[in-house]
This record gives C-alpha cells, sequence and structure tokens, in this order.
C-alpha cells in the first residue's frame, strides 16, 4: 500500500536499472560518456574520489563506466543511482555522504548552481543528428537569409549545434549558436563582457542585439512525443521565448519539423489561468522541492513574504518528489507552488492529476506582486532565483502605502470583485490574528479552520456541556483479539 507522505517501497524495488537490449556498447563508451575529459576533469583536480551520478535510463551503463574510469585515472569511482530529488540536479549531498571529493554528473543536467560547493563535471550524452537533414529543415522553416536565427538544441544535441553552424553560415548572414551554460571556474575570469545567460544556456550577443530579436530553431525531440510533459527543456523555451517570434523544432534522426508557435500559445495560455487561480487563492502550499540548488532558503523566505503582502496564509511543505496522492492529504490548499529547479518546476504542471494545480513560483509572484508587468510584458521566469534581489529580473514589492495594493480586481474564473490585498507589517500594532466572534469569545483566524466549518461533515459532535458528568469506570481489559470478559470460544 502506497504511504502518504512518501513514496511507495514496491515502485523502487520493482524499478529496473537501466533498459535491457538498449545499453551502450563498450566500443562507444568513450565516445558517448565523454571519458577522455573526465579522465582530464579527475587528474587536473587530483581526486582520489569521485562520484558518478546517473540517471535512471543510464544505469545499465554505469557499472562499466565506473570500471573504466578506474582503471584509466586511478581513482576510485562511487555511482550515485539513487538521486535525492531529481536526477537533472547536482545530488551533493549524496556526494558528500560518499566522501567524494568531485562529482561527474551523466546525462540531462538543468545546470543550476549547487548549494554547497563541490567541483563538478556535466556530461550531457552526444546523440546522433543528421547534419545534411536538419540543414535541409532549417532552409525550409528559414526562407529569408537576411533573418535573425537562433540554433537551439537539446542537451544530447549540443555537440552537433556547431557542425549545423558551418553548414548554414555561408547562406544565412545572422545566425546565433547557443551553448550549454556549464558553471565557470574562479580562474577562467576574463575582462571580456560575458554572453546572455537564459534558459541554462549562453547567447553570444552582438553589442546593442537582444535576444527577442531572434526566431528559434530547436533540434531535439522525436516524432512519436507529443506531451511536453516528458520534455520540461522545450517547455521551458517555448514559455520564455518572444511570443512574436517563429519557434520550430526539428527531429534530429528525420530532419522533420514542427511548428511550435500554436503548442507555445496554448502553454502561456494555461500560465495565465493558473496566475488567476493563485490570485483567487487563499491558502498557498509552498513545495519545498530540492534542497541542493542554492539560494533555496532566500527564495523561500521570498515567497513566504510575497503571500503575505497579498493577504494570504502560506504553509511550506517538504514532501519530496510532489505527487497527487501525497498532495491530496492538503485539501484545504487552494494553490501549490513548487520550489525546485527550473526543469523539475515544469514536469508535473501538465498533468490533470493533481486536485489542485501546481504552480511555479513566477506564476506566484505575477499574482502577488502589483507591481509586475501585465501579461505580454513580463518575461516567464522558470528560475527562482531570477525572482531574487541581485537579478535583473527583480521586481521589489511596493510600500504599503502605494495606490497599487488598492486597485480593484475582478476575477477570470469566477466573476466575482477580489477585495483589495490587506498589506501590514508584523509589526503594525494593528495587525492581529484575533477576531471578535458574536459571543465576544476571541478565536484564531485559521484558514484550516474555516475549511472544516464550510464541510457538510465536521467529524463527531462534540456535545460541550449537554453530556452529564459521571465518575470514571474501568473499561475491558486485554487485547482486541481476546478481551478478558470474552468467552474461551
Amino acid at each position: 500500500m502506497e504511504s502518504t507522505f512518501s513514496s511507495p517501497a514496491e515502485a523502487a524495488l520493482q524499478r529496473e536499472a537501466g533498459v535491457p537490449g538498449l545499453r551502450t556498447p563498450l566500443a562507444d563508451l568513450d565516445r558517448v560518456y565523454e571519458l577522455e575529459r573526465v579522465v582530464g576533469f579527475v587528474r587536473d583536480l587530483g581526486c582520489q574520489r569521485v562520484a558518478l551520478q546517473f540517471p535512471d535510463q543510464l544505469l545499465g551503463d554505469a557499472g562499466a563506466v565506473a570500471a573504466r574510469l578506474e582503471e584509466t585515472a586511478g581513482s576510485k569511482m562511487f555511482i550515485l543511482g539513487d538521486t535525492a530529488y531529481g536526477s537533472c540536479c547536482v545530488d551533493v549531498l549524496g556526494a558528500e555522504q560518499a566522501g567524494a571529493q568531485a562529482l561527474v554528473h551523466f546525462g540531462p543536467a538543468c545546470l543550476s548552481p549547487p548549494a554547497r560547493p563541490l567541483p563538478v563535471a556535466f556530461v550531457l550524452g552526444q546523440r546522433s543528428v543528421a547534419l545534411e537533414l536538419c540543414a535541409k529543415a532549417f532552409e525550409a522553416q528559414n526562407p529569408d537569409p537576411t533573418a535573425p536565427v537562433v540554433l537551439l538544441s537539446e542537451p544530447a544535441c549540443a555537440h552537433a549545434l556547431e557542425a549545423l553552424a558551418t553548414l548554414l553560415r555561408p547562406q544565412y548572414q545572422d545566425l546565433l549558436v547557443s551553448s550549454p551554460a556549464f558553471p565557470l571556474p574562479v580562474e577562467s575570469l576574463s575582462p571580456e563582457p560575458e554572453p546572455l545567460e537564459r534558459f541554462g544556456r549562453r547567447f553570444p550577443l552582438a553589442p546593442g542585439r537582444r535576444l527577442e530579436e531572434y526566431a528559434a530553431f530547436y533540434v531535439g525531440r522525436s516524432e512519436a512525443s507529443t506531451d511536453l510533459d516528458i520534455d520540461p527543456d522545450l517547455s521551458r523555451l517555448l514559455l520564455g521565448w518572444a511570443p512574436g517570434q517563429p519557434f520550430s523544432s526539428c527531429c534530429p534522426d528525420t530532419g522533420k519539423t514542427q511548428d511550435e508557435c500554436a503548442r507555445a500559445g496554448r502553454l502561456r495560455a494555461r500560465r495565465r489561468y493558473l496566475v488567476e487561480r493563485a490570485r483567487d487563492a487563499r491558502v498557498v502550499g509552498l513545495l519545498a522541492g530540492t534542497l541542493g540548488v542554492a539560494r533555496h532558503q532566500e527564495a523561500l523566505a521570498h515567497l513566504r513574504n510575497l503571500t503575505q503582502a497579498a493577504g494570504k496564509r502560506s504553509y511550506v511543505l517538504a514532501l519530496g518528489r510532489p505527487t497527487p496522492t501525497k498532495l491530496a492529504n492538503f485539501p484545504e490548499v487552494d494553490v501549490f507552488v513548487l520550489l525546485a529547479c527550473p526543469l523539475g518546476t515544469l514536469a508535473p504542471q501538465s498533468s490533470g492529476s493533481f486536485f489542485q494545480p501546481v504552480l511555479s513560483p513566477c506564476e506566484l509572484e505575477a499574482a502577488c506582486n502589483p507591481a509586475w508587468p501585465p501579461p505580454g510584458l513580463a518575461p516567464h521566469l522558470t528560475h527562482y532565483a531570477d525572482l531574487l534581489p541581485g537579478s535583473p529580473f527583480h521586481v521589489p514589492l511596493p510600500p504599503p502605502e502605494s495606490e497599487l495594493w488598492d486597485i480593484p480586481d475582478v476575477s477570470l474564473i469566477t466573476g466575482e470583485l477580489r477585495p483589495p490585498a490587506a498589506w501590514k507589517s508584523s509589526n503594525d500594532p494593528e495587525c492581529s490574528t484575533l477576531t471578535p466572534r458574536p459571543q465576544l469569545d476571541l478565536a484564531e483566524i485559521s484558514p484550516a479552520a474555516s475549511f472544516l466549518s464550510s464541510r457538510s461533515w465536521q467529524g463527531l459532535e462534540p456535545r460541550l456541556g449537554q453530556t452529564p458528568v459521571t465518575e470514571a469506570v474501568s473499561g475491558r481489559r486485554g487485547i482486541a483479539i481476546a478481551y478478558e470478559d470474552e468467552g474461551s470460544s
């Protein structure tokens, strides 16, 4: 039976490590997992103990990769196959428990900075790309050779973008190639300006150019994939890209293209609906997702202050990976906000099995901050660090005396008028959590109690003052299977 606050143990025991029959041939291990670069990373640091983090779909190759690295690098390798939250995040805690001095992350990665300093090398994989087919698909989607276009890809196809750009640059004059935003070492700082970093990628824009001027050509996905639940990286790009610019995707195996503008419009419409749900909500559940990403505590404090300023009650829930079974135990919560990495935040939201919607921190910011720009002008940010002070996208809350808090608003879902948020500081002497009842006794305002009072069945009747007082008597003795006053039968 599935536990209420944890994932079922049977699922972990029955899950297969790797897919039989799809393991990488031994002759291709060096190329697919870039073992030569990993060995150089280990030797440069002089590490004796190294942690190797694999996602579930690559665990079938973990043993062969670890053995090859131990033989070549001469260091002890530890395989991390049970990540704390998501396989895209760096499991710093697991590496520290193994006493590792460095970590090598294999597979798709969100490239979020870890909460604790640890040397990390990322191996995204190398999926085969049909360059000639992709080049023809690019020409068919972009007939104007002067139009600005940026090349994007899924992490496993990033190695082929430069080769694809080499085939296209003789014809296209304004072509931009993105690259994964790997963490830069401290000693690599240069006086040159750093390229723009967005969506886990770096864009070497020319001076005076903006990313919003470019169309997008994405190399990735498969022809059979239609649900964005399995590809949160593409969802992140579609949500954050400029709405007026074309966005097309290309299958790297066959070169078949697809216009993603209609799908991006549906995703943005879904986000606007979630913002309206957050504005109508009275109780917000803050889900503490992965704790291995930097600044998660600061982001959690920011969201709590945001909900308090908007007149909402918030509860912090640490439930691990969110599932419908876990969240169904909190029916008084109107919406949930998942505080996780950019890919983990988008992963569960397309599913309709949750009783209440699961939002991203950006959507809660748009709902609770009256100074946030209106839809169409505000960017959709998938990383909570972009909402914190120090980010160019940070929008501070207006002061309590600002007129922005007094602007009335109408719910687009219920059609009712939303009252202005009663913004009061916790140090205000007039701010109190107690309210007088008609009987002149005081009771604490609690959203859970308000939700309970609205239910048709509220539990057993207490009947206070209506039951006569009697002396305590001895009850039945024994265990449920055989009480003392029962017969021997």
